[in-house]
């Protein structure tokens, strides 16, 4: 029996193995395209283009600056990073990810490994630095469901948290072109590799 084709063709030229994947294989340029292509809340946000993942990240990278400024430039990276593997594997909402179960998990993490070696990144994030990412994401979480996603205040507060004031503050969702997007993740990037 024939075995199932596990490596995707990127953009680049570039050969990922998705279930073996090495940091060689991975571009900064694969990553931002696929990401700006890639509709958060499975597309059911309100406005011309979708709300993409790599709108979100580079969000996420900002709300973690204001959660630590302090923080190093790689945790920085780390955060617009938080979301690379969908590239690849797409954006799942929780109930989907909850569905397939354990092996969505194990795939996302060693795609994150991969990427995160390749821009000099320790395979795992310390989970101090992964816990305030995750507190940016749902930051972002709750900015998009209010403002893009049709929740009232109240039930974002119910499933992402209620957010400190000083944590958003002047925060608007910007819905732009996939091209856009994706030159904005990958100058984001490059300013962020150029001071590391």
């Amino acid at each position: 029996m024939k075995q199932a084709r596990a490596w995707q063709r990127m953009l680049s030229g570039r050969r990922l193995d998705l279930l073996d994947p090495t940091p060689v294989d991975i571009e900064i340029e694969d990553i931002a395209h696929g990401l700006a292509f890639v509709a958060r809340w499975n597309g059911q946000t309100r406005g011309d283009y979708p709300y993409s993942v790599a709108e979100h990240s580079l969000l996420v990278e900002e709300i973690f600056g204001r959660i630590q400024p302090e923080a190093p430039v790689r945790w920085r990276l780390a955060a617009l990073l938080h979301d690379a593997p969908e590239y690849v594997i797409g954006d799942m909402i929780s109930p989907v990810k909850a569905a397939v179960g354990p092996n969505y998990g194990e795939l996302d993490t060693r795609l994150a490994s991969a990427i995160h070696i390749r821009f000099g990144l320790p395979a795992a994030v310390p989970k101090t630095v992964k816990a305030r990412i995750k507190r940016a994401d749902s930051l972002s979480a709750w900015l998009e469901a209010t403002q893009i996603a049709g929740f009232e205040p109240a039930e974002a507060n119910r499933f992402f948290g209620r957010p400190r004031p000083d944590l958003i503050e002047g925060l608007e969702i910007r819905l732009r072109p996939p091209v856009e997007v994706r030159t904005a993740y990958t100058a984001r990037h490059a300013a962020l590799m150029a001071r590391f």
